[in-house]
């Protein structure tokens, strides 16, 4: 899980590459819950806060 901190160092085509890739991982992780094979179920609130931190920092940069 990477910190505002972390994300608000990158530029916006890799904010947009990190979405996309955390999208991906909380899809994964559902299908894999659903099948009772996730073994951590904290890491589907972690991929949650971590797709709001991103929106939330493409938000923050669009009002900029």
């Amino acid at each position: 899980m990477l910190t505002s901190k972390e994300l608000r160092e990158l530029d916006d085509a890799k904010l947009n590459e990190k979405l996309t890739e955390t999208r991906h991982e909380l899809f994964s992780m559902r299908f894999k819950h659903a099948t009772a094979q996730l073994e951590t179920t904290t890491a589907l609130s972690g991929a949650k806060k971590t797709i709001a931190r991103i929106l939330t920092i493409q938000r923050e940069r669009q009002g900029a």
